[in-house]
């Protein structure tokens, strides 16, 4: 009994590492469409990744399933709105990636589990023990820092924070599993992707094809790359505690800042050190305290 238990954790520990450390090479993979526009990339990672979920549907028969969603107005509701703000999220990280701007959305999901404490305050009336204040706190000392040292908020990492985390909260509202109810964001947002790609190609402007079959190569792996990791998240979440994923997902952050600060040389000064410093400090009070409860 215990060796299928170790079994099922070690799958799972692998799942959850192999997940978070493909959301933290994303980067290098949207920093290579670079001279794509931000929308066009996102309309090809709708449309790709709605193909290649419609066939991971197919391979486990789980059509019915979707349907059945589709079906229900009530989660169609809550997925019309988690697949904005999914979207936007989307939207705003491709936008930073291209712009340079790696670092601060690194920042942006170090803040992502603070964000969601206070989300489920706001929103869920859940109760913060003091550490979990603390750490809610020094994290705004850090931002609060940023805002005086540098003078503009820092308005990427927040927006990330925020949609993500708010992606989250309309997620827990309904109990529908991770790529069944991806696959629905997806097809609720497919009509204005196609729309854009259509708009784009009648104008002559689409990037896809005409800037050569490397790009276009890069774009038809929008959909692996969107879907993979979320398998492999949701392949971790059914074998291991959540306080273990927790512990776990801070290696996305961890691995794009390095890439920021090291591979693509963005500027990381005394004042986003600092920066960082607080946010570092909030989140190790946090799981510490996660992990003793």
């Amino acid at each position: 009994m215990n060796t299928q238990k170790n079994s099922r954790t070690r799958i799972g520990l692998y799942n959850a590492l192999g997940a978070f450390a493909m959301w933290g090479l994303v980067p290098i993979y949207f920093k290579s469409l670079a001279q794509v526009g931000a929308l066009e990339i996102l309309a090809h990672r709708v449309l790709w990744s709605l193909l290649f979920l419609l066939v991971v549907m197919w391979l486990t028969a789980r059509w019915q399933s979707f349907l059945a969603i589709l079906r229900n107005r009530r989660l169609m509701g809550w997925l019309l709105c988690s697949s904005l703000t999914i979207a936007i999220n989307w939207l705003v990280f491709i936008w930073a990636v291209a712009e340079g701007r790696i670092l601060e959305t690194s920042l942006g999901y170090f803040i992502t589990p603070l964000m969601n404490v206070f989300l489920g305050v706001l929103f869920l009336g859940e109760r913060l023990r003091p550490a979990q204040w603390a750490a809610v706190a020094l994290a705004a000392i850090g931002v609060a820092w940023q805002i005086g040292q540098v003078g503009y908020l820092p308005w990427v990492a927040l927006v990330l924070s925020v949609s993500f985390g708010l992606y989250g909260l309309l997620r827990k509202k309904v109990s529908v599993d991770a790529t069944l109810g991806l696959g629905v964001e997806v097809l609720v947002l497919l009509p204005l992707a196609a729309g854009y790609l259509l708009g784009l190609a009648a104008s002559g402007e689409m990037a896809f094809v005409a800037q050569g079959s490397t790009i276009t190569g890069l774009l038809l792996a929008a959909g692996l790359i969107t879907s993979l990791p979320l398998l492999c998240y949701a392949a971790a979440a059914n074998r291991l505690n959540l306080s273990v994923v927790g512990v776990v997902q801070y290696l996305t952050p961890s691995i794009t800042f390095f890439l920021a600060v090291f591979f693509y040389k963005e500027a990381f000064d005394s004042n986003s050190l600092i920066t960082f410093a607080f946010i570092w400090l909030a989140l190790a009070v946090f799981t510490v305290d996660g992990l003793r409860r």
